[in-house]
C-alpha cells in the first residue's frame, strides 16, 4: 500500500455537534482500548455541563466502565456512539487500573451514580432533569423525591416507555414529551447497548442539550438496590456488592472478566512492556508538506506525552481552513494514549464538517501499535 493509499478513516454516519468544551482543541482526552476517555474532574465537567444547558446545546456523555470496553470491541454501533460522545468518564476501576498501568492520566473515577448525586446535592444551581426508563414506578419515585428535596435537580418529566426496540422508544409521542418538559439534562435508565443506541438514534430530534446513561443509578436513587460502601467502591471490588444484590448480575460479570483478561494479557501488559524498554525515544515533530496539493502533515520520532501537543497548531489550521487532513506516518516509530485521544478528537471534529482524516505510510510497527491499543480500526475503516 502505498503512503497515501490508506483507507479513509469510518465516522460515525450520525455525527455529534457538540458545545464549546468539545470544540476546545486541547481537550485532554486519551485513547484507551479503542476508546477515548477525558481526563477530568467533578468540578470541570459539572462546569461544562451547566455551560451546555445556558447554551441549549447538545452535549452527550458516556459513563465507560468494564462492560462498555467489552461491547464496544464487540459492537461497532456501540463504539460509535461513545466515538460521537462530547465527554467520556471513567466509570469503573478495572479502567482506572489499565490507565495507570498504560501511564494514562486518569486517576479519578466519575462514576454516574456519583454525578447523579452530585448535581442533587448542589445548592447554587438547579438544572432541570427529565427521567427517561427505569422499571415500574421507580423513575416517578425519584422525580418525588427529587422535588420534595429542593436541591439541584429539579424534575420536571418522568417516563417509563416499557419494553421494545430503538425505533419502538423512539416514537413521536415520546420524543415530544420530553421535549416539552424543557428539561437540561435527560437522564436515561436503559441497559448501556440500548440507551447509547436510542441516544444516538435520536440525537438531531431531541432538545434537552445534557444527555446521558445513568444506568442503575435510578435503583439506587429510588432505595431499592444499596449502593456498595465506599471501600468496595474505590478498591474495584464493586461487583461482587452488586451480585449480592442482584444475583442475575454474575453472568455479566463472568464473562466481562474473562474478555477483560484476555484484553489485559494481549494489549495492555505488551504495550505497558514495550514502554519500559524503549525509555530512550527519539524527539516528536511535525511538518507540513506543501508539494502534495493536499493539507499533508508528516510526522516524526515518537508521538508520547505532552509532546503531542504539538500537532494541535496544524490540526487547528486545517479545521479553520475547512480541509481533509493526510497524516503521513512513515517516520513515526512509537505512539501513546494521548497522540490516540487527539487523532480521535481531530477525526470527530472533521467529520462534523464534513471532512475525512486519512492515515498514511503505516509501517509494520505503527501497525502492530495501533493494534495493540485496539485502535486498528482507525486503519481498516471497520
Amino acid at each position: 500500500m502505498s503512503s497515501l493509499d490508506a483507507p479513509a478513516m469510518r465516522v460515525p454516519s450520525r455525527a455529534v455537534e457538540s458545545t464549546d468544551y468539545h470544540q476546545n482543541a486541547t481537550r485532554k482526552v486519551y485513547g484507551l482500548l479503542g476508546l477515548p476517555v477525558d481526563a477530568i474532574d467533578f468540578e470541570t465537567l459539572i462546569a461544562a455541563m451547566d455551560m451546555a444547558a445556558a447554551k441549549r446545546e447538545p452535549f452527550l456523555i458516556s459513563t465507560l466502565n468494564v462492560n462498555f470496553l467489552i461491547k464496544s470491541q464487540q459492537n461497532v454501533s456501540f463504539r460509535d456512539s461513545v466515538l460521537s460522545s462530547d465527554l467520556c468518564l471513567v466509570d469503573g476501576m478495572p479502567l482506572i487500573w489499565m490507565a495507570k498501568f498504560l501511564r494514562v492520566p486518569i486517576w479519578e473515577r466519575v462514576a454516574g451514580s456519583d454525578l447523579f448525586g452530585r448535581l442533587r446535592a448542589r445548592t447554587n444551581t438547579r438544572l432541570r432533569v427529565f427521567l427517561f426508563g427505569g422499571t415500574g414506578d421507580l423513575a416517578a419515585r425519584v422525580g418525588e423525591k427529587l422535588n420534595a428535596e429542593k436541591g439541584g435537580l429539579e424534575c420536571v418529566g418522568v417516563l417509563n416507555p416499557g419494553f421494545g426496540s430503538v425505533e419502538k422508544l423512539s416514537s413521536s409521542e415520546i420524543i415530544d414529551q420530553i421535549n416539552a418538559s424543557g428539561a437540561d439534562l435527560l437522564a436515561v435508565f436503559l441497559n448501556a447497548e440500548k440507551a447509547q443506541a436510542w441516544l444516538l438514534h435520536n440525537h438531531h430530534r431531541l432538545t434537552v442539550p445534557i444527555r446521558a446513561q445513568f444506568g442503575a443509578t435510578v435503583n439506587f436513587e429510588a432505595g431499592t438496590i444499596r449502593r456498595a460502601p465506599p471501600l468496595l467502591r474505590s478498591t474495584g471490588f464493586e461487583w461482587l456488592w452488586r451480585i449480592k444484590e442482584e444475583p442475575y448480575l454474575w453472568r455479566r460479570y463472568w464473562n466481562d472478566g474473562r474478555s477483560l483478561l484476555q484484553i489485559f494479557l494481549t494489549s495492555v501488559l505488551p504495550i505497558a512492556i514495550a514502554a519500559r524498554l524503549n525509555s530512550a525515544r527519539s524527539e516528536f515533530a511535525v511538518r507540513q508538506n506543501h508539494s502534495s496539493g493536499r493539507y499533508m502533515l508528516v510526522l516524526s520520532g515518537a508521538a508520547v506525552g505532552e509532546s503531542v501537543d504539538r500537532l494541535l497548531p496544524f490540526a487547528n489550521e486545517a479545521e479553520n481552513e475547512h480541509r481533509a487532513v493526510t497524516i503521513d506516518l512513515s517516520d513515526l516509530n512509537d505512539a501513546d494514549g494521548r497522540f490516540f485521544g487527539l487523532l480521535l478528537g481531530l477525526r470527530a471534529r472533521l467529520a462534523k464538517r464534513g471532512l475525512e482524516l486519512h492515515l498514511a505510510g503505516i509501517s509494520p510497527r505503527m501497525r502492530r501499535i495501533f493494534r495493540l491499543n485496539r485502535f486498528e480500526f482507525l486503519l481498516t475503516g471497520r
